[in-house]
């Protein structure tokens, strides 16, 4: 099958599929093709016998640059404008949207194959999301993460908020969240949102492919029901967070921070925020 954001092939190690990010938007952003693609691409890796364990990373420099702000939210925005009230038709399509964004990344994480990140350049907003449904993160060295959100008067509504908690610890998510922050690789190695970090990409994708062979070199049924296992309680909790900040961004979202966040993005400058 032909996708538009991702290119999927067979790794030489058998029974290891790669999944790359590859746009179209720059940087990989997660456009309009991202998010109706990404539940697809996984539900058909989970049902392929042949892929034991799955290898996500992102086409040239970037892992993903996020959300792509102005595809996925320009129209229900354009709709509404400036110092327009969002009303309860508006308010519903934007729940529908989150909920949509939200099952898509929910798909990685429910994969019965082991999904390894491996995350070169920019991993911002979205693909802080993603790599957080994966089930073992690896980086190289010039790697850079931030979860963006809050910089855009965001809440992050995707996943990682809710994911984050149970890898790096509610401390540092918190931090992170709070600041908007750019970090580096070795900061995240040292939080445990990565497992290591290699000197250059080319040195993470090996890695990350021998691991993924080591994975799928074992019995099949027992890494799924070792995933299913692993997931179980934590998934429902997830959920519930999920749920609670899908209404929350649908009640609050639209905002003159908003406007102002989308309005500073075109002009290349820092927000100014009022809190309205």
């Amino acid at each position: 099958m032909g996708w538009t954001a991702f290119e999927v092939s067979q790794a030489p190690q058998p029974g290891v599929a790669v999944v790359r990010l590859v746009g179209p938007g720059r940087g990989n952003m997660m456009g309009l093709a991202f998010w109706a693609e990404l539940p697809q691409v996984f539900a058909a890796l989970d049902a392929d016998d042949t892929v034991r364990a799955v290898v996500l990373a992102g086409a040239g420099a970037n892992f993903s640059t996020g959300l792509d702000v102005q595809e996925v939210l320009g129209g229900w925005l354009g709709r509404l404008g400036s110092g327009t009230p969002a009303q309860a038709a508006q308010r519903t399509e934007l729940l529908g949207v989150i909920k949509d964004l939200q099952d898509g990344v929910t798909a990685v994480a429910s994969c019965k194959k082991p999904v390894i990140a491996a995350v070169s350049g920019w991993c911002i907003g979205g693909g802080v999301d993603l790599i957080s449904a994966a089930d073992v993160r690896l980086a190289s060295a010039e790697a850079t993460f931030s979860i963006r959100e809050a910089r855009l008067a965001i809440v992050a509504d995707v996943g990682s908020l809710q994911r984050l908690r149970g890898i790096v610890g509610e401390g540092h998510l918190r931090e992170l969240a709070f600041t908007a922050k750019d970090f580096s690789a070795q900061h995240a190695e040292k939080i445990g949102l990565v497992n290591d970090v290699y000197p250059d990409p080319e040195t993470l994708m090996a890695a990350a492919l021998e691991m993924a062979a080591a994975m799928a070199a074992n019995s099949p049924l027992a890494v799924a029901g070792t995933k299913m296992v692993l997931n179980e309680g934590r998934e429902e909790t997830i959920a519930r967070g999920l749920r609670h900040v899908a209404l929350w961004n649908s009640s609050f979202l639209h905002s003159e921070d908003l406007l102002e966040a989308v309005a500073a993005m075109g002009e290349r400058r820092p927000g100014v925020f009022t809190g309205k």
